[in-house]
């Protein structure tokens, strides 16, 4: 037993002393800052996309392989829906007519519904589209 006290004294110290060392992080969880979670969806469920320009251009917006390019005026919305079953992965671009950066906001107001608050942005090329993923994962490219 006498034996083992000045080893655990050691041990004891240097626990100590690296606690002090303004170099040494403590880990700690992700409950306090991992910041929110990610917007997702059941993979299959029928999704409203809800579109608003909040710039003074004109938007256009595209589903990819379902229509051409709808234009959207500066405080209008609009509304795509998604998600027949057959569509597994979900893509929609958006650009300003005058080639002006866009930032996305987006935002899950109710259980199928995903918003996008189109704003200029200072930051070039900005927000282009909106991905989908098959596995309900939404990303703003």
């Amino acid at each position: 037993m006498l034996k083992k006290l000045p080893i655990a004294l050691v041990a004891a110290t240097l626990l100590v002393v690296g606690i002090d060392d303004p170099q040494t992080t403590i880990a700690g969880t992700c409950a306090s800052k991992c910041g929110p979670r990610p917007l997702q969806f059941t993979p299959g469920q029928k999704i409203r996309v809800e579109l608003t320009n909040n710039t003074k251009n004109v938007i256009e917006i595209e589903k990819i392989r379902d229509t051409k390019a709808i234009p959207l005026n500066p405080g209008d919305k609009i509304q795509l829906e998604y998600g027949d079953g057959t569509e597994p992965n979900i893509s929609l671009i958006f650009w300003d007519k005058t080639g002006a950066a866009l930032r996305a906001e987006i935002a899950k107001p109710n259980f199928g519904t995903l918003s996008i608050n189109l704003h200029p942005s200072g930051k070039y090329p900005g927000d282009r589209a909106l991905y989908i993923r098959n596995d309900g994962r939404v990303n703003i490219l």
